[in-house]
């Protein structure tokens, strides 16, 4: 019998291979990833989500103990979850998973903020510095002494010298001046010479004098310093009544105001003055009650000119350009104002109806020129009108206006 023997092939098996997606992520490297997406720092963090630097490392390395409630561990998680546009409820779930923790409720220990005790670390065992929760972001705190700078204690020192200086020169100073000093004087003030208390006692300080004479010392009596301080009694007015009231008295009659002989003849001599001097005023046509009137003072333009009259105290009374036939009457000051014209030859003065000028040659400027009859009467002329076309046509339309 011929056997036959049965194989199998046997089947290869050929080994998965895993990717990145095979492997489990934890938490903190997701939120990592995510936080260096957003380009954020753990320091932006706690000032956007205003959540410890600490407490971000912690969640991030699935560390409850760097926590000091840990019943507010779900809300960090969640909160920081949310910032990273992740699932927050997966995010916890996670955290929960990886770190061991469970949540609290009611009056539990775990929901205690008491910090469990801190396990002692061996100091020459090797540390991880990625499951490690402190955070090294954070600079180390200096020491109270290194922020002393050997200049600065130099200069404090000099500083407290000098406000110790100052402070003993003021107190010696108001010691001085509140200190009071007696001079010995060789003559003895008047009061207390007059007043010696020990006026009366010479005859006791012998060494003869017996007990009886010192039993019967009498101290001298105040009366004098009593007399010198009362009061004095003022002097009281006598009050004399008169016999009538004043209205009855009449000055004409009683009196030296009583006219005599004399003062009679003088006051039928004044009637008489006065009333020749109302005849003479009543027999007058005319009386004048006004001072003569001051003679007028105009400028007038006879082309288009600008002007400035100023006021002796600085001050613009006019100041604008006058036209053809334009006129402005001068203001009568205590000073005489000023007049500055661009077109001399254009502005002639009237005086009572009189022109005289013009005020300069024309094209020139006029500056400084008082405005007064008296210095303008002498320093122009009577203007000529036939020499003066433009003047002609204004005084002609002048005297049609007044007609």
């Amino acid at each position: 019998m011929i056997g036959k023997s049965f194989r199998r092939e046997k089947t290869l098996v050929e080994p998965e291979v895993k990717g990145f997606d095979s492997f489990d992520m934890k938490l903190g490297d997701a939120m990592r990833g995510e936080r260096a997406t957003l380009g954020k720092s753990l320091l932006d963090v706690q000032r956007e989500l205003k959540i410890k630097a600490s407490y971000i490392a912690a969640i991030e390395n699935a560390d409850p103990d760097a926590f000091d409630t840990p019943g507010f561990i779900a809300g960090y998680v969640r909160s920081y979850a949310r910032y990273l546009n992740m699932d927050p409820d997966r995010a916890f779930e996670q955290f929960c998973r990886e770190s061991g923790f469970s949540t609290a409720h009611g009056m539990s220990a775990a929901a205690s903020s008491r910090r469990p005790a801190k396990v002692a670390i061996d100091p020459n065992a090797p540390r991880d510095i990625f499951s490690s929760s402190q955070t090294p972001f954070i600079p180390a705190s200096e020491a109270f002494l290194s922020r002393i700078e050997p200049g600065a204690v130099g200069s404090v020192m000099v500083l407290v010298a000098l406000i110790c200086g100052l402070g003993y020169g003021g107190w010696t100073v108001l010691q001085e001046v509140q200190r009071v000093q007696f001079a010995p004087v060789e003559n003895a003030p008047i009061v207390v010479s007059d007043i010696d208390p020990l006026a009366g006692a010479a005859a006791a300080t012998d060494a003869d004098a017996s007990v009886e004479q010192v039993a019967t010392f009498q101290a001298p009596s105040t009366e004098e310093l009593d007399r010198l301080y009362r009061p004095q009694a003022l002097d009281v007015p006598v009050m004399v009544a008169r016999d009538a009231p004043i209205s009855t008295l009449n000055p004409a009659s009683v009196g030296t105001l009583a006219p005599t002989a004399d003062v009679e003849s003088a006051y039928e001599v004044a009637d008489l003055v006065a009333q020749s001097v109302a005849d003479s005023i009543a027999s007058q046509s005319e009386v004048q009650v006004l001072e003569t009137a001051v003679p007028g003072l105009q400028m007038v333009a006879v082309r288009p000119a600008w002007v400035r009259v100023r006021g002796a105290d600085g001050s613009v009374l006019f100041e604008g350009i006058m036209n053809a036939g334009d006129t402005y009457a001068v203001p009568m000051l205590e000073e005489a104002p000023t007049l500055r014209v661009g077109e001399s030859g254009a502005v002639y003065f009237a005086i009572n109806g009189t022109h005289y000028g013009p005020a300069g040659a024309t094209g020139t400027v006029t500056s400084n020129l008082p405005l007064s009859v008296d210095s303008l009467t002498q320093t122009y002329a009577v203007a000529d009108i036939t020499a003066d076309n433009d003047l002609a046509k204004v005084v002609n339309v002048a005297q049609a206006d007044t007609q």
